[in-house]
């Protein structure tokens, strides 16, 4: 039997905003090991134009992009949730090696098997060039931002 990982579906409301919160949180660790451990052996990915299958090549796949995607600090928002699925918007920001900086937006697609662990994951995401004096998300939420949404722009 696999491990657990709460919340489990059926979502209600309050259980996915636990969830995406969970996600956001680690992320935000920028620490691919930790990050695989939330999906299935198995987990189908697509992040963007990349197609992912399992946590070996998920690992792999965050390893190289927190290398080119330095000081990453991500914010996540439910839209949506039914029985064994969740919908993410998504804002994250980042510098690339030459110093550029970018906020990045997205939208998510979540599918979980019984024991909490997503088995499918499909991102969309966009890419805007920055000026430094424009970044708005630092680092890790504080508990007293949990479930806040960010402005478009």
């Amino acid at each position: 039997m696999p491990n657990e990982r709460p919340p489990l579906p059926p979502f209600t409301r309050d259980s996915a905003l636990v969830k995406v919160q969970s996600a956001e949180d680690a992320w935000n660790t920028r620490d691919p090991q930790r990050v695989a451990l939330a999906y299935t052996e198995d987990s189908l990915w697509r992040n963007r134009d990349t197609f992912i299958t399992g946590r070996e090549e998920i690992i792999e796949f965050l390893t190289q992009k927190w290398q080119h995607e330095l000081d990453y600090a991500l914010r996540k928002n439910l839209w949506t949730f039914d029985e064994n699925r969740i919908a993410v918007r998504f804002q994250y920001e980042s510098h690339d090696p030459s110093g550029q900086w970018w906020r990045s937006y997205g939208n998510e697609l979540w599918e979980f098997d019984d024991y909490g662990l997503m088995r499918r994951r499909e991102a969309s995401i966009n890419d805007v060039r920055i000026d430094v004096s424009e970044r708005r998300i630092f680092g890790s939420r504080t508990k007293e931002e949990y479930g806040k949404d960010l402005p478009l722009k």
